[in-house]
């Protein structure tokens, strides 16, 4: 099948991460990266089990609040004076007097409206997305798969201004695709350590195709080791991602 119908297959809480939970030891790392201290507030939109809360405010010393549209997942999150969790739609929250935000989805609409928010932030607001920037945006600060952008935004002049900042290089060769691909997923983490071989790989071909077709990967020619990913994609997964490569 082609990878379209292969994602399409997919669970839609899988799709937009509902039910991707990141390692403590990833959060720990994002808030290191973002400076996250006792003088900040700090939202995770799409809070999950609220790990991310408890580590914000008993390790970091933040303010931390949590929004989840899940009334069964807010409710489960252990009561704690230091952390705050409102049930809420993210869209329609009050964000004013946020300093550090870690916001992680794929749904384009989402994604659209909340831009147009954090861009109405209080100066120097801190906006920690996961491997993909905030649309239409440099980052200000990169960890990959952790990005950081900082009101007000610098506008990118194009997807490639965009990639080129994320992966501190001028073209994309086969190890630079796989070292992004695994940064991922050892930041997602997984318990199978098969899933976590597979992300990688897959993360690796689009990765490359994806530079091949902006005109960013090192050589026109598909590299040896590119070519026997795809292959394995198609004949042990049953995924064919050739038709993506322009």
């Amino acid at each position: 099948m082609k990878i379209e119908e292969y994602i399409s297959s997919l669970p839609s809480s899988i799709i937009s991460g509902q039910e991707v939970q990141l390692l403590d030891e990833s959060l720990r790392e994002i808030f290191r990266f973002a400076g996250l201290g006792k003088n900040d507030t700090f939202y995770h939109l799409g809070c999950g089990t609220g790990n991310s809360l408890k580590i914000a405010a008993q390790e970091f010393g933040a303010k931390a609040i949590g929004i989840d549209n899940d009334a069964q997942k807010i409710a489960q999150i252990e009561k704690d004076p230091t952390i705050t969790t409102m049930h809420q739609d993210i869209t329609s929250a009050d964000l004013s007097d946020a300093t550090v935000i870690l916001f992680w989805f794929s749904d384009d609409n989402i994604i659209a409206k909340m831009l147009e928010i954090f861009s109405k932030l209080k100066l120097g607001c801190k906006i920690i997305t996961i491997f993909d920037p905030l649309p239409h945006t440099i980052p200000d600060k990169v960890s990959f798969p952790f990005l950081l952008h900082q009101t007000p935004f610098t506008p990118a002049k194009s997807l490639k201004d965009q990639i080129m900042t994320i992966f501190g290089t001028e073209c994309i060769d086969f190890t630079t695709a796989w070292e992004h691909a695994e940064r991922y997923t050892k930041a997602i983490g997984s318990p199978d350590a098969g899933n976590d071989r597979f992300l990688t790989i897959l993360q690796t071909v689009m990765i490359w195709i994806n530079a091949k077709n902006l005109g960013l990967s090192c050589t026109q020619e598909i590299p040896a080791p590119v070519k026997a990913y795809i292959e394995i994609l198609d004949n042990f997964f049953n995924i064919e991602v050739r038709h993506l490569i322009k």
